[in-house]
């Protein structure tokens, strides 16, 4: 189905940018994503064990999900259901060739997620492995090629890497999309984060004799 946007202007520096405005066009989005944040942990702590011990048993699923093996169990009879896992002979988890595929490519969009928002953004390592992990299993595969294409050529460019760090250093808390819809005035009347230049100056400021 065609969906029709709504627009609204973003003021970008010293550009009116006009995006698409977040409407109810793709609010159910989140819900139909037929992987959910807990399926893809589940599937994620499967790969790993066996990784790591060879097998993968629903009570180790449950320590290293912190969970009760009631919760574990009735987890993993839906993925079961979803043909995304299945057992062998002694009872230990597989992943099948779907379930593998779905458990990279979350790990896979985790990895491209957190570091592009420590490595590229500035953000602390705390914040980007939280904020990556809340939106890991949501990324489609284009997106995320597209995010590590970009990420890629940014860390390739010492250069441009370097004027959006410089860049981003001016950013200031609390002034999202909304600011910058507002306009600069809005923006004007917040106070500044105190922001220091190499050598310790205050930027745009002069350096205090001693």
């Amino acid at each position: 189905m065609q969906c029709e946007y709504l627009f609204m202007a973003l003021n970008i520096g010293e550009r009116t940018v006009t995006v698409p405005a977040n409407d109810a066009s793709h609010w159910r989005d989140f819900d139909n994503n037929p992987v959910t944040h807990s399926m893809a942990h589940y599937l994620m702590a499967i790969n790993r064990l066996r990784k790591e011990f060879g097998y993968a048993r629903s009570t180790d699923v449950a320590r290293v999900l912190a969970v009760s093996r009631g919760a574990a169990s009735m987890a993993l009879a839906q993925l079961k259901k979803r043909d995304w896992i299945t057992e062998d002979l002694n009872r230990f988890l597989l992943l099948t060739d779907e379930g593998a595929r779905i458990a990279a490519s979350v790990e896979e969009n985790f990895t491209i997620l957190s570091g592009f928002f420590e490595r590229v953004l500035g953000a602390s390592r705390g914040m980007a492995f939280s904020d990556a992990c809340k939106m890991e299993h949501l990324m489609s595969v284009e997106t995320g090629g597209r995010l590590l294409w970009f990420m890629k050529s940014l860390l390739d460019d010492p250069e441009r890497l370097r004027d959006l760090r410089n860049m981003m250093e001016d950013y200031r808390d609390g002034e999202g999309v909304s600011a910058a819809i507002e306009g600069p005035e809005a923006s004007e009347s917040k106070p500044r984060r105190p922001s220091t230049a190499r050598g310790g100056a205050a930027r745009g400021g002069k350096t205090k004799s001693k």
